[in-house]
This record gives structure tokens, C-alpha cells and sequence, in this order.
């Protein structure tokens, strides 16, 4: 169906199968007018040098999940690789005839394929899940104990994991605390962590600046660019997860509780916290998004500490009461 969105995994399953189905090979104008993913990409109007990086990237993360690729390049050479044909031998894609998995692996794969469905952006649960598929292994036993199940609630986060996984840059309207107006940001996206119960964007912004982006900050639509992507050198996810972290143990909210109360149950398992004679000692990250949670307890609680929460928390519960009021 023209225009119709096809997840990259489902793309790159698609692409892996029909790889494994011939013999011969295949060309890539017959794989990008054929392939799920590719096919919809044509007839929705991509530019073909964009649907050309794209099976590119694709072709290089199918080999990092340990999927040969072979390429039939013609004797005499093809510099546009218009005439080269590519297949996966399936001989040397096959598992040892003495492995398979228990059902308990397939249980635990299965917890981690129940994550990723519901957009956690494992990337490791995405390949293993792709993988055993194409492997036609299936999924489906009963689960035991614990299912972690991470619910993507942010509109934003499936454009951007896709932005992710194809390596190109993203647009959006961002409206950051203290400020009246939104500005535009664009980005090349590195990742996405769930830090603090919240979705963040871990980015460099045009303007050579690594940035952090609060999800529900954004205040657009987010829109993918036919731009590539700059690579995150080595680290920079990792580091800039770092400093999320650091910035929550470094600041500390006083907060008056209600004894017995709801807000008291929840705010004294945060990570971090220590109870005082009236109430709780809490670590943030975000003053502000601090104060819209303390405000979803109503009079259980009350800011002591420091002045930007509770001026942030005072505003978050007037806006509440001038729409109810």
C-alpha cells in the first residue's frame, strides 16, 4: 500500500528471507522493487538514493548479526552495482545439527522479544528476536513468572527509533522549561534511554552540541530528514547516559508527605531517597517534571525544597485549578 510505514525489522526480515530463498541471487533493483519495505518505499515517492543508503545500512546490519551475505559481482566488473547479485548461502547460515534451544531459552527470548514489542528500543532484543525468526523459530511459549513490559506512551518515540535504526537526522518543535516559545531542533539521533520513568533523546544538535531532549518536550510532530546522520563516536551514548545519572544524584527535593498516603508509598522507594521527620528527601533529574509528578498526589504533598521545584510545582497545580476552576 503506497505511503504505508514498514517497521526496519519487518523490512530486514523480509530482505533476509528473500535473500535465503534463491539460488542465483538476486539484483538490487529486483530486491528494491520486490522486498517488503523497499517496494513501499518506491511507490510512496523516496528518493532512490535514499532507498539506496537505506539497503546499504541494511546489508551491513544483517552482517553484524552474523548473516553471510555472498555477492556475485560479473567478471567484467559493475561499478554502480546495478548487475551484482546477492544471496545468503544458506548452507553456512544453517545451525549445527547438535544446537537448539530449551524451552527455557525460548522463554527468556521471549521475555526479551515482550519488551521490544512495545517499543522499549532494545536494540539486543530486536536483533535476537529478528534472528530466531528467520531462523524459523518460534516464539510462542508460555510465559513463567515476571514479564517486564515497557509501555511506549510518547508519539514521538517510534519516528525517532526508526530515525535511529536508519541513520538519518530528525526535526521537531521543543519547548524548554522557562520558556513561552518553542524552538526548532534538528538532530542526528544516537539513542534513546528510559531514564527516571521518562523517554529521552540522546542527540547532536546542528549546531555541533551533544544534546539530552526530554520526549514529552517535544511540541511538533517529529519529522525525518533525507539527511544521514552523524555517527556517535565511540562512548558518547554511554557517556551521555552517565550524565543523565549524575545529574539525578546531584540534586535532592525536600518533600512534605502525608503519613499512610500514596504519594508517601511511592515517593520513599525512589532510588536514592531518605525519609525526614515530615517527609521525603527525593533525587531528580528534571525540576519540572519533578513537579508534575508531585502534583498528580494533590494535597499529599508539599515542595519544601529547593525554590525552582516549588515554584514549578506551585505553577504545574494553579494551571490545574484555572482549568477545573
Amino acid at each position: 500500500m503506497p505511503g504505508q510505514a514498514i517497521r526496519p525489522e519487518d523490512r530486514l526480515f523480509h530482505l533476509i528471507l528473500a535473500l535465503m530463498a534463491t539460488t542465483q541471487g538476486l539484483s538490487k533493483d529486483s530486491i528494491l522493487a520486490t522486498v517488503r519495505g523497499y517496494r513501499e518505499d518506491i511507490e510512496s515517492g523516496a528518493s532512490r538514493a535514499t532507498i539506496e543508503r537505506r539497503f546499504e545500512r541494511d546489508k551491513d546490519l544483517i552482517r553484524d548479526l552474523g548473516i553471510p551475505i555472498d555477492t556475485l559481482t560479473p567478471p567484467d566488473g559493475d561499478s554502480d552495482n546495478k548487475l551484482t547479485l546477492y544471496r545468503i548461502p544458506k548452507t553456512d547460515y544453517d545451525l549445527p545439527d547438535d544446537w537448539e534451544l530449551t524451552s527455557q531459552d525460548v522463554r527468556l527470548l521471549n521475555i526479551a522479544a515482550a519488551v521490544w514489542r512495545e517499543g522499549s528500543l532494545s536494540s539486543e532484543a530486536r536483533v535476537t528476536h529478528l534472528k530466531l525468526a528467520s531462523l524459523g523459530i518460534q516464539m510462542d511459549e508460555p510465559l513463567i513468572g515476571f514479564l517486564p513490559v515497557i509501555t511506549a506512551r510518547d508519539p514521538a518515540l517510534d519516528t525517532l527509533r526508526r530515525a535511529i535504526d536508519e541513520g538519518v537526522q530528525v526535526r521537531f518543535d521543543y519547548l524548554t522549561p522557562g520558556e513561552n516559545t518553542p524552538k526548532t531542533r534538528t538532530v542526528s539521533p544516537w539513542g534513546i534511554v528510559l531514564h527516571e520513568g521518562r523517554w529521552h533523546l540522546l542527540s547532536l544538535e546542528s549546531t555541533g552540541q551533544q544534546k539530552t531532549f526530554l520526549l514529552r518536550r517535544m511540541v511538533s510532530t517529529v519529522e525525518t530528514l533525507d539527511l544521514s546522520s552523524v555517527q556517535a563516536p565511540d562512548g558518547a551514548v554511554d557517556a551521555m547516559t552517565a550524565e543523565l545519572d549524575d545529574l539525578y544524584w546531584s540534586q535532592e527535593a525536600t518533600v512534605w508527605v502525608e503519613p499512610g498516603s500514596q504519594a508517601e508509598l511511592e515517593l520513599v522507594h525512589r532510588a536514592g531517597s531518605t525519609r525526614t521527620a515530615t517527609g521525603v528527601r527525593v533525587h531528580y533529574t528534571d525540576a519540572k517534571a519533578l513537579a508534575s509528578e508531585l502534583a498528580g498526589f494533590g494535597p499529599e504533598v508539599r515542595v519544601e525544597a529547593p525554590d525552582e521545584v516549588r515554584d514549578f510545582h506551585r505553577e504545574v497545580l494553579d494551571q490545574v485549578a484555572g482549568a477545573h476552576g
